[in-house]
């Protein structure tokens, strides 16, 4: 009812995506949606915010309204201009992650996987996941998507050509843990005995987009090793797994294994669950 009555109504596009197309959104609410991208979010602002003090404005946000620094920044533009602010929570991966069968509070710090190039591989994530490890806590980490980027040379000429989208897939993310996993060499990414589960489009049915919930958990090594295809749509997700593994945690998500056998056998002998 909120979006309905806005005068304005922003879509922000770049954060993360949604299975529905805008024309569909916009049918549903009888309101022209306008884009937002990363210039407009980013450093345009001022473009959401304009008129907002003399009516209603909305800015539809996939998944939470504050998960990232991204929409506080936009929160922090509004409040000295003293227009009010009415936020309207959200689902989020961030709690509907529990859909694998992990349980919530046995989570530690999220991270953001983003895709390596050439000269810039960050890997501050393996620290990161060291430390939850020796917390014994499970890991969320979020795969990195590229939409409406430019080139470095369509960058430095200024020409407003966008390349295609990238998503990136658990192969590729796995391949990347373990690229780092043996530069540090700390054995908490072992391809052969750390369990991972892969997640997209959690909460979605299938519909007239063909876009369902797909959960997929195994060793690292198995994982890698199925095709792109077998973890469903972008966006995707990856949670490594750690030793505050419940064995009704275990019983929950074996139904998602590539390999049953392999996958209770290593909660039992690596993670220390008793199992019947």
């Amino acid at each position: 009812q909120a979006v309905k009555l806005s005068s304005q109504v922003y879509l922000e596009a770049y954060t993360s995506i949604l299975p529905v197309n805008k024309e569909r959104l916009e049918m549903f609410y009888g309101k022209e949606i306008i884009v937002a991208d990363h210039d407009m979010v980013e450093t345009q602002a001022e473009e959401i915010l304009y008129g907002a003090d003399k009516q209603d404005v909305s800015l539809l946000i996939v998944a939470y309204p504050f998960s990232t620094t991204t929409h506080i920044d936009i929160v922090l533009h509004v409040c000295p201009s003293g227009i009010p602010l009415h936020m309207i929570h959200n689902a989020s991966i961030m709690n509907a992650i529990s859909a694998c069968g992990l349980q919530l509070y046995n989570f530690g710090q999220t991270v953001s996987l983003v895709f390596f190039t050439d000269t810039w591989k960050p890997d501050l994530f393996y620290d990161r996941i060291h430390k939850n490890m020796g917390l014994g806590l499970h890991m969320l980490m979020l795969l990195d998507i590229k939409a409406k980027e430019q080139s470095k040379e369509n960058l430095a000429w200024g020409r407003k050509i966008y390349e295609p989208p990238q998503y990136m897939s658990i192969p590729q993310a796995i391949s990347q843990l373990l690229e780092v996993e043996s530069l540090h060499a700390k054995s908490i990414l072992s391809p052969k005995m750390a369990l991972a589960i892969a997640l997209s489009h959690i909460g979605c049915d299938a519909g007239s987009n063909n876009t369902q919930q797909c959960i997929v958990c195994g060793m690292l090594e198995q994982l890698s090793e199925q095709p792109p295809e077998s973890f469903g749509e972008p966006l995707h997700s990856l949670v490594i797994v750690e030793k505050r593994l419940h064995h009704l945690e275990v019983v929950y998500v074996e139904e998602y294994a590539v390999c049953r056998e392999m996958w209770r056998r290593v909660s039992a002998k690596v993670y220390g669950c008793v199992l019947d």
